[in-house]
């Protein structure tokens, strides 16, 4: 370095790189290393790159402000302090920046809670062109502002490695394998865990997760791919997740509301969105009441946990209906009735809603004449231009549910465009396939966005 720049003992300095805009540092000729203050430090890698992932608390009178950040790991070495105290500390390369002037500096990362400051600035961070005036404070300047405003952090938008968790119990499926291969192919570790197996320590001091008898280490995100059989369990683990500090894609509550289908069209209708007529009924004596309520013969009876087209019957004459739901109720089953949109010809659109936009569409059909479009049914998916109604009505499905990422299935009737269902975990393959999309690179780029970093 032969940049000149006048140092006072203290300064206020930006580390860009790991999303840290201001931070009083002291400037300490007497030590060799810098310091920075760091928390829940946890070693990983992304393919055979190492990383080092820790939290900060930049302010000093603002302690439950926590940053999150990971840095390139370039080592872990002894560092004897002042005091005669040794300890092992891991060592990043990340870039300072003073007055504008911007230089490589390497730190290690220690806890400085007790410290008056939470970064320290040794002499092999200082170039020989620098000087330090031992009598002087910032003499740079200090933040106008309040440099940790949502606003001026979303300005920062750097690039660290992020640890994802993804919950799921099929973690080789197409979905679950393409979110891992996106993740990591955007420079981020992606672990799966199925959540039937996660145990939860429901502490108010210190909240945590264990899998398979060991503790989780933090996560920034957190991905759940839930099965509708432990929808609830998954949900407090997703929960727990959020307790530790992770990000969830979808909201726990929202995917509640997606699961629970008369929840589901009840948010569907106060937010005026249209669907197939919808009647549900707790006691057999209303069995007559619901069936005449939806009015038309066929008609569909579905099981309220029903998914991927399983627990959906077509009831062709009223008696058939009745001897369906009489099955239903002898099992103690839960179910909806709804009208047969039978201009729909078994086909019906599948759009995925990212973040308020529609990022793909496909419109699925079976061609050996079941009613069922799903592709597990034997569907079959081809690309398809939607109309602005349409994508109006799949945006505005999402945002009633609640959900960041979702599938919206569409009926087209005569009297427009019907919402079939709300998915709170829906397949990706039918839409990469079909369109050539990277979908799984869309939902962890929407994940970076959402912490603030990358493009």
């Amino acid at each position: 370095m032969t940049m000149q720049l006048d140092l006072g003992w203290e300064e206020w300095v930006s580390l860009p790189a790991i999303n840290l805009p201001a931070i009083k540092a002291k400037i300490d000729t007497g030590a060799h290393t810098s310091v920075l203050h760091a928390k829940h430090i946890e070693a990983f890698k992304v393919g055979k790159k190492k990383y080092v992932r820790f939290e900060v608390s930049p302010l000093p009178e603002k302690p439950k402000l926590i940053i999150s950040c990971s840095a390139p790991l370039i080592g872990r070495r002894t560092v004897t302090s002042s005091n005669g105290e040794s300890e092992k500390r891991y060592f990043i390369k990340t870039s300072i920046e003073i007055s504008g002037e911007t230089w490589p500096i390497e730190i290690s990362l220690t806890d400085r809670i007790t410290m008056q400051y939470r970064m320290l600035v040794g002499r092999t961070a200082i170039g020989t062109e620098m000087t330090v005036h031992a009598t002087e404070s910032f003499l740079n300047g200090q933040p106008s502002k309040n440099p940790y405003t949502s606003k001026r952090k979303a300005k920062l938008r750097s690039r660290r490695a992020l640890r994802i968790a993804l919950l799921t119990r099929e973690p080789n499926n197409y979905t679950s394998k393409r979110i891992e291969i996106a993740g990591r192919q955007r420079g981020h570790q992606v672990e799966a865990f199925n959540s039937s197996r996660c145990y939860l320590d429901v502490d108010t001091q210190k909240p945590d997760i264990y899998y398979d008898a060991s503790p989780l280490p933090k996560y920034d995100v957190v991905i759940p791919r839930i099965g509708a059989s432990i929808t609830a369990y998954g949900l407090a683990v997703t929960r727990q997740f959020q307790l530790t500090g992770a990000l969830p894609l979808n909201e726990p509550q929202a995917i509640a509301n997606s699961r629970d289908k008369l929840l589901a069209h009840q948010l569907l209708a106060s937010a005026g969105i249209n669907m197939p007529i919808t009647g549900f009924a707790s006691s057999p004596k209303d069995t007559n009441g619901v069936i005449n309520a939806v009015g038309t013969i066929p008609l569909i009876i579905k099981l309220i946990e029903s998914s991927q087209g399983k627990g959906v019957i077509l009831a062709e004459t009223k008696k058939a209906a009745e001897t369906v739901i009489g099955a239903f109720r002898g099992l103690n089953a839960n179910f909806l009735v709804q009208e047969y949109i039978k201009e729909s010809k078994g086909e019906d659109l599948r759009c995925l809603v990212i973040d308020g936009k529609v990022v793909g569409s496909i419109i699925r059909s079976n061609k050996g004449g079941d009613f069922r479009s799903n592709l597990h049914q034997g569907g079959v998916a081809e690309s398809t231009t939607i109309s602005p109604k349409e994508r109006g009505i799949a945006i505005r499905a999402a945002k009633a549910i609640g959900l960041s990422v979702a599938g919206v299935d569409i009926l087209r009737s005569n009297r427009g465009p019907l919402v079939l269902e709300v998915n709170s975990s829906p397949g990706i393959q039918g839409i990469e396939k079909t369109l050539g999309l990277d979908i799984a690179g869309e939902i962890i780029a929407y994940c970076e966005r959402r912490l603030g970093i990358g493009n």
